[in-house]
């Protein structure tokens, strides 16, 4: 698990702010980079997502059993819709809610339950067949009481904690690619010159249903200190990645051409 760093909010609420990178995908053989989807070799396609909490103290209402409503979410680093990478999240509560694990089929990806107790949310993500034949599972403390318990919890300000992480798909599908080579949630280099993509399908959730920039929460959505350079620097690493390809090409031309001879020695032998 990623390295949890805690800092306090204006709101009163709490973030978990952990920069973490992770690489999925299989290791491929000589086949995956023939035929009609074909994998493009060294190159990789980052998406930063966000998971997390919210957690809002019920006051006058609160009972023994039901203390808090909360919600435990997926969303894009910029609150951008998911859809189009992640097919479906399993949400996997307390042994203790009827049917504790839950199944999110479309973005948003989230739900809402009430409580009193903290505990662990297990949360995994299931790809589309065309990004990654792998599940990711993460794991987050669901946190109902703010760091400073001095005086009444306040009933408007929610407890919220978020972690950051950047997943990673190296060597991606032809499909794969062209299909989110425009979407906002997603950092993809640029491809070198000569390369031709399959016309990339339909947007998945082109009706936006997924996108959470306008979702009732998002007032509460943690603005990382320094996310915008976070997804600059992604952004940069995966130009980068596309230098290196143009040199490995460069280099394997070079590789192929008929070597020159080596000059005579000065020595002769007498």
């Amino acid at each position: 698990m990623p390295h949890t760093a805690t800092e306090q909010i204006e709101d009163g609420g709490s973030a978990s702010k952990p920069q973490s990178i992770i690489k999925l995908g299989k290791a491929p053989d000589d086949s995956d980079y023939k035929g009609a989807n074909r994998r493009l070799k060294d190159i990789e396609i980052c998406v930063p997502i966000v998971y997390g909490t919210i957690a809002f103290y019920l006051g006058r209402k609160a009972s023994e059993s039901q203390s808090h409503k909360w919600t435990v979410y997926v969303r894009g680093a910029a609150n951008e819709d998911l859809g189009a990478v992640i097919k479906h999240v399993v949400f996997q509560l307390h042994p203790s809610f009827n049917s504790p694990i839950r199944i999110v089929e479309s973005p948003p990806f989230e739900l809402s339950e009430c409580g009193w107790g903290e505990f662990e949310i297990a949360i995994s993500l299931f790809f589309h067949s065309d990004v990654c034949d792998k599940q990711l599972d993460l794991y987050h403390h669901l946190k109902l009481y703010p760091e400073d318990e001095s005086g009444p919890q306040s009933t408007k300000k929610p407890v919220v904690m978020e972690s950051y992480n950047e997943i990673v798909f190296p060597d991606p599908s032809e499909c794969f690619f062209a299909r989110v080579q425009n979407h906002p949630a997603v950092l993809v280099p640029q491809l070198p010159a000569g390369f031709s993509l399959p016309v990339p399908v339909e947007n998945m959730n082109e009706n936006g249903k997924g996108d959470t920039k306008d979702h009732p929460l998002s007032q509460w959505f943690i603005n990382f200190s320094g996310a915008d350079e976070l997804l600059k620097i992604a952004a940069a690493r995966e130009q980068v990645q596309a230098h290196i390809v143009k040199l490995r090409r460069q280099l394997s031309v070079i590789d192929g051409m008929p070597q020159p001879l080596k000059p005579a020695s000065s020595y002769e032998c007498k």
